[in-house]
C-alpha cells in the first residue's frame, strides 16, 4: 500500500507485552523510514483476561496498563535517544538500549492510546500523543477529553483526540436507516452472524461496558449516533454508527470536531464500497467544513483587540 501511495498515512495497531518495546521501536522506525514518515502507532493494551491468556499473558487488567505505560516510555525513548540508555521499571529492564535508525520526521512517530478504565487515565496523560475514544455520545466524549487533559497537564502535555465511528450513509435519511437495519439483521443472525451475540456475557473491557450502558439508555443518541449494533455484538470494538445522508453524518462528525476531536477513524460494514462512498460523498464535506472553521479561527486571531 505504501509503495503505491504518496500521502496515505498508516496507523499500526500494536499490543504491548508480546514484543520487547526496544525491538518494536526499531521495527517501527525502520518501517517509518521506508515510507517517509507516514507511520503512526496505536498501543492497545487489551481489556479481556481471557483474550490475553490465550497468548500466555497472565497479568491483571491494571498491571497490563502499567506495563503499557512503561512500554510507551521506552518506545518513545528509543525514537529520540542519541546515545544508549538504561531503563529499570516494574516490567522492563534494559541496559544500553539504542536504535541506529530514527523516525523520518523530526516530530517522531505519533503514539495513539485508548482505554476507558481508571488504570488507563494516567497512561494517557503521561504518554499519549492522541487519545482514542469509541463513538460515544457527545457529552461523554467531552467529559473524557477534560479528564485526559487534566491528567496530561502535570506533564506539560496537550494530547489530541480521536473518535472511531461507522458511518452508514445513503442519498436519503430513510434509505440510510433501511440500510442500517439490513446490516443489523445480518449481524443478529443472517448472513454475518456474530459470536458476541446479545446473549453473550457483559464484556470485561471498560470501553465496551460503557457502550452497552449507552445502548441500554437509548438506541439513538445525539440525533443519529446509533447504538443497536453495539448492543447486538456485545460492543466488541468499534460498533457505533452514524446514520443518515452524507450531509447529516458530516454534521454529526463536525460536532465531535467542535469538542476538540482532530482525528476521526471511520470504517464501514462493506469495506471497499464504503471506502469509495466515504471518499466521494462524506470526507469532502467534512474537510470543507473544517477548512471553514479553521479559516474563521485564523481570521479571529488576526482581528485587533477592541477596548
Amino acid at each position: 500500500a505504501a509503495q503505491n501511495t504518496d500521502r496515505l498515512g498508516f496507523l499500526l495497531a500494536h499490543r504491548p507485552g508480546f514484543v520487547a518495546p526496544t525491538l518494536a521501536a526499531r521495527k517501527a522506525t525502520t518501517l517509518d523510514s521506508f515510507i517517509k514518515g507516514r507511520l503512526s502507532m496505536h498501543f492497545i493494551t487489551g481489556g479481556s483476561d481471557a483474550e490475553q491468556q490465550r497468548d500466555g499473558d497472565f497479568l491483571t487488567h491494571d498491571e497490563r496498563y502499567r506495563r503499557t505505560g512503561e512500554y510507551m516510555a521506552v518506545f518513545r525513548k528509543m525514537l529520540t535517544a542519541t546515545e544508549p540508555f538504561d531503563f529499570e521499571g516494574e516490567f522492563y529492564t534494559f541496559n544500553k538500549a539504542f536504535s541506529d535508525v530514527h523516525p523520518y520526521r523530526e516530530s517522531g512517530i505519533p503514539m495513539y492510546f485508548g482505554g476507558q478504565s481508571d488504570a488507563a487515565l494516567p497512561v494517557a496523560g503521561e504518554h499519549a500523543d492522541v487519545f482514542a475514544c469509541f463513538g460515544e455520545p457527545l457529552a461523554a466524549v467531552a467529559a473524557k477529553i477534560a479528564e485526559v487533559r487534566a491528567a496530561a497537564a502535570p506533564f506539560g502535555r496537550n494530547p489530541s483526540f480521536s473518535v472511531s465511528l461507522r458511518p452508514i450513509i445513503a442519498p436519503t435519511e430513510d434509505a440510510a436507516w433501511e440500510k442500517a437495519h439490513g446490516i443489523l439483521n445480518a449481524v443478529r443472525g443472517g448472513a454475518r452472524p456474530n459470536p458476541m451475540g446479545s446473549s453473550a456475557p457483559r464484556p470485561q473491557a471498560v470501553g465496551a461496558q460503557r457502550l452497552l450502558r449507552f445502548a441500554d439508555q437509548s438506541e439513538i443518541h445525539d440525533k443519529r449516533l446509533w447504538m443497536a449494533i453495539a448492543a447486538a455484538t456485545g460492543a466488541s470494538g468499534n460498533t457505533t454508527a452514524l446514520v443518515g445522508t452524507p450531509e447529516q453524518v458530516a454534521e454529526s462528525i463536525l460536532a465531535y470536531y467542535d469538542l476538540g476531536v482532530r482525528t476521526i477513524l471511520i470504517r464501514g460494514f462493506d469495506p471497499l464500497n464504503d471506502a469509495r462512498e466515504y471518499g466521494r460523498e462524506l470526507i469532502p464535506l467534512v474537510r470543507a467544513e473544517v477548512a471553514k472553521r479553521e479559516a474563521a479561527a485564523a481570521a479571529a486571531q488576526r482581528e485587533p483587540a477592541t477596548v
